[in-house]
């Protein structure tokens, strides 16, 4: 049977109850000191893991601390910094041209808005959702990852087949105040239970309390 918008909407809450117990004071998993940090990290991050991304920034941002610096070496030596987060050729020219943006159209700072945020090479929509929130602590959307996408369609609350057709149907049911930490909770559970090949489905708290649609398709897990 499918759910109205009011059905999604109360689940959700329940679901939000639960997730808020388990991953109290949940924060973005990227170590960052300020939002340009944050944005160089993020671009890292595509198909890399955090953990992978830390390692690499705890150095890279000793070396580059402005957005003139990622312009001032040649490209190969950058590349060869970022080299182990993968697609390092990509990222390091998306690095040095939203670097060479930010001096030339921002005055060397990250802008603040959805709208200039995206202008950004390297910088979509997921990425700006992450930096106005966690960086400047705005919501203007909901960051959409690969955690997010996989789990709000497992449990049902979004059913589009591209992240941002997910954001516009999650927007929708999530509370705006929730936005950020919306994103930061379906991370967490994403990454400790609702695993893309093997999830935990039997030790999961929403699996037990009903409120995951799997359970009607899960015997095992």
């Amino acid at each position: 049977m499918t759910e109205t918008p009011a059905q999604l909407k109360a689940r959700w809450k329940k679901i939000e109850h639960q997730l808020e117990k388990l991953y109290a004071n949940p924060k973005v998993g990227l170590d960052f000191q300020n939002p340009f940090q944050l944005t160089i990290a993020t671009i890292l991050s595509a198909q890399c893991t955090d953990i992978r991304v830390n390692m690499v920034t705890k150095e890279l941002f000793k070396k580059y601390k402005q957005p003139e610096d990622f312009l001032r070496v040649p490209g190969k030596e950058l590349q060869q910094d970022i080299r182990s987060t993968g697609f390092y050729k990509n990222k390091a020219k998306n690095i040095r041209g939203c670097c060479q943006r930010l001096i030339e159209v921002f005055g060397g700072k990250v802008p603040q808005t959805m709208e200039e945020l995206i202008t950004l090479p390297g910088v979509g929509r997921k990425t700006a959702n992450i930096v106005l929130w966690a960086g400047y602590g705005k919501l203007e959307g909901i960051a959409v990852d690969t955690h997010v996408f996989r789990v709000s369609r497992r449990l049902g609350l979004a059913k589009g087949n591209n992240p941002q057709k997910v954001e516009q149907e999650l927007v929708q049911i999530v509370d705006k105040p929730k936005w950020g930490t919306f994103t930061d909770v379906l991370i967490w559970h994403g990454r400790k239970v609702c695993d893309a090949r093997l999830p935990k489905c039997t030790p999961c708290v929403l699996f037990k309390n009903k409120l995951c649609p799997r359970i009607g398709v899960v015997k095992h897990a």
